[in-house]
């Protein structure tokens, strides 16, 4: 098979369906780095066990078509990220390499214990029960099973690295050897301690590209899962179940609290009015708000969704430990593509601000657009978002009438109403 040269594979890749901008790229040093380190461990007779090449958090595929050019089998891959999956997947069979990327997706993906295997060709399969392991483990273990290389996107929070790290020492190879790159000015040392907490030997590469990678050998025997975490939240009235790389971890971030103490003490316009029958938590995180959201409304349904497998998972086992579970439907989705148009009465939402590790309101802009979509007429976008964003005009336009429910140095919350 003729593979596309590596400089031209990188030059064509997109982000897509992600947020694109002039100053958001597809590729950057941290792929490349990951790249040359891989290219020269091959070069020099490592990496080549019968075990195979892993990719942990591609992001928009750069990894897992540049490796698959490298070696003479196709690349596991796993991303925590539908968006994610989705751009790798549409660069694949636009370079023609889609046969070279075999996925396992995440137990999380759909509903309770279900792993839709599937291929970058689009085509999936049935849903089949999910591999059996502790606690914790977002990654199945055929995906790592045996590995002799693993790559790996460094996530900025060190739980998620953890939780990776976690994955990998206990279900690949006993000689696997760990690429785990990223951009320095987003890297700490704490990330090597985090590393040695389940390999013996950590060491970093030289920088280059503005990156840098740490280099992990020698799996810890009888590594224990520590995720996901739990914790009691009381100004929430819930346990909070978290995976690594869910935002805000096992706690109630200031930006919820506000959307809750706003949705509280609007009286009888709280919670959507009156009595709302479908309620939408838009990128839903641990599920606080639609665990709430069900407490509240014991009458409706309620839907939460988020892109990030991570999430999903710890929505449900918080939707769980409250007793609201079966209230509760969590979808792994990219701002809800999979909710009808004109569904939703009540839809939640604390947009993030950034789009990866850039400070971007793209991702704001798209979560309100999928509001508007989704939302009957006379349903309510209620949202909080940093005051210095001021996207109050935004939601005039996109969504509806709005109006300031409270805002203070930090945080607005506002309600839009979907016109008649």
């Amino acid at each position: 098979m003729t593979f596309p040269a590596l400089a031209d594979l990188l030059a064509s890749l997109h982000r897509w369906p992600d947020v694109e901008a002039p100053e958001l790229v597809a590729v950057d040093g941290a792929d490349r780095l990951l790249l040359d380190e891989l290219a020269a461990l091959l070069e020099g007779g490592s990496g080549r066990g019968d075990g195979g090449i892993v990719v942990l958090d591609d992001a928009y595929g750069a990894l897992t078509l540049g490796a698959s050019t490298l070696v003479d089998a196709p690349v596991r891959v796993w991303q925590d990220s539908i968006v994610a999956e989705r751009a790798l997947d549409a660069n694949a069979r636009r370079a023609g390499l889609a046969d070279r990327v075999v996925r396992s997706g995440p137990a999380t993906a759909d509903g309770p214990g279900t792993t839709a295997a599937r291929s970058a060709d689009g085509a999936p399969t049935e849903p089949t029960p999910p591999p059996a392991r502790p606690a914790g483990g977002l990654v199945p273990t055929p995906t790592l099973a045996g590995a002799s290389v693993v790559l790996v996107r460094l996530p900025r929070g060190l739980d998620a690295l953890a939780e990776l790290a976690e994955s990998v020492a206990r279900d690949a190879g006993p000689d696997v050897v760990v690429l785990a790159g990223g951009m320095v000015k987003h890297m700490t040392p704490a990330m090597n301690d985090v590393l040695g907490r389940s390999f013996s030997d950590v060491h970093a590469t030289r920088g280059r590209y503005k990156a840098r990678v740490l280099v992990a050998r020698g799996p810890r025997p009888g590594v224990v899962p520590s995720f996901p975490v739990a914790a009691d939240v009381p100004d929430a009235g819930l346990t909070v179940w978290a995976h690594g790389a869910t935002f805000a971890g096992a706690r109630l971030d200031r930006g919820t609290r506000a959307l809750l103490d706003g949705l509280g003490g609007a009286g009888a316009d709280g919670w959507g009015g009156a009595d709302p029958r479908v309620v939408l938590d838009l990128g839903c995180g641990t599920g606080i708000l639609a665990t709430r959201a069900a407490l509240a409304l014991p009458a409706a349904r309620v839907v939460a969704t988020d892109r990030s497998a991570s999430a999903v998972a710890s929505a449900r086992r918080t939707a769980d430990a409250a007793g609201a579970g079966d209230r509760v439907d969590v979808l792994r989705d990219d701002v809800a593509s999979r909710v009808p148009d004109g569904s939703v009465d009540l839809v939640l939402c604390n947009p993030p601000f950034h789009v990866g590790s850039a400070v971007h309101t793209g991702a704001a802009s798209k979560m309100f657009a999928a509001a508007a979509r989704v939302l009957r007429p006379g349903g309510e976008l209620w949202t909080v978002w940093n005051s210095h964003l001021r996207y109050r005009a935004e939601l005039q336009r996109v969504v509806g009438p709005t109006v300031q429910v409270s805002r203070d140095r930090t945080f607005t919350v506002t309600r839009s109403v979907r016109p008649l």
